[in-house]
């Protein structure tokens, strides 16, 4: 049996696992790096938690392959180039070297989104399928694509940013550059937005999970924006689906948790306005791996 650690990287936190190559987590462990942490404090504290895993692992007296780590932003051939906008210095940064050095071990990284989906793929709601899009919808959209088992991100691996296709060309401007961009209408922070806006509630007393509870008590101005929410999620998914053809398209994220009747919605309008021959294979799912996702994702970079 093999082992590796696998790394998540988040705004606040890093996150730690022990994984072996059937998916058991043999340990989880979580560290905080603060708000726009600096670049150095980030990489100590990851140092730290790989350390502290592999300490686990060799009390166990299991052998640690390599070192897998996911983390925000655009990676390739396991440089963070940018597009990490809450990390502060984390740009031009080699990843892989820096921890291959400070361990004597083989290290892969990727784009956090990327191995949330490839966790689901081997571990999760994609199991046993080849051809796959994975959404997590939190603060934005993020996402990956998997093509006949494995993972694509166009060329040097600076594709696949799903949350960033445009569904109102005239729509308001996005932090990426361009307007009107998928995660500005459906991502949790958009969902929340709107729901201020038509209740008069401040942004910072507002969650995803209080506008799901307003909708169930059937709240008007919940109901419109869960489903405005929904639709343009449906719709997005609806052109994924026609350019991929996937066997299935995995919702993961805080909010996917509300219940089934959020993945009812969502196929609502996906099923309706895709292509009927480009989806007739296609199921929207829940994804199952919750917080792990990442950190399995991440071991399965060493692992398969």
């Amino acid at each position: 049996m093999k082992y590796a650690v696998g790394i998540d990287l988040g705004g606040t936190f890093v996150k730690a696992a022990l994984v072996s190559e059937s998916g058991e987590l043999l340990h989880k462990s979580k560290l905080p790096i603060g708000f726009s942490a600096k670049q150095q404090t980030i990489l100590k504290t990851i140092t730290q938690i790989i350390q502290e895993t592999i300490d686990k692992a060799t009390a166990s007296n299991l052998k640690v392959q390599g070192i897998g780590i996911g983390t925000p932003g655009i990676i390739y051939e396991g440089v963070v180039l940018g597009g990490s906008e809450n990390l502060d210095g984390w740009e031009n940064l080699d990843l892989a070297t820096y921890f291959s050095q400070a361990f004597n071990l083989p290290v892969k990284v990727d784009n956090d989104a990327n191995l949330m989906g490839l966790g689901e793929f081997y571990y999760g709601a994609a199991k046993g399928c080849t051809d796959v899009v994975f959404l997590t919808i939190g603060t934005g959209i993020g996402g990956a694509i998997i093509i006949n088992g494995a993972l694509y991100g166009g060329y040097k691996n600076r594709g696949a940013e799903l949350g960033h296709v445009v569904v109102e060309h005239s729509g308001p401007d996005c932090n990426c550059g361009g307007k009107g961009c998928l995660e500005l209408y459906s991502s949790t922070t958009a969902l929340i937005k709107q729901y201020s806006e038509k209740s008069g509630m401040a942004i910072d007393d507002l969650s995803g999970h209080y506008i799901i509870g307003k909708y169930h008590e059937k709240e008007p101005n919940a109901v419109f924006c869960l489903e405005e929410h929904t639709k343009y999620l449906g719709h997005g998914i609806s052109s994924f689906i026609n350019t991929f053809a996937p066997e299935k398209v995995v919702i993961g994220g805080g909010i996917s948790d509300a219940g089934q009747f959020y993945i009812d919605l969502i196929k609502k309008t996906a099923f309706k306005y895709m292509m009927p021959d480009c989806g007739n294979h296609t199921e929207i799912v829940k994804a199952t791996l919750g917080n792990d996702a990442g950190s399995l994702g991440a071991a399965t970079l060493i692992l398969k």
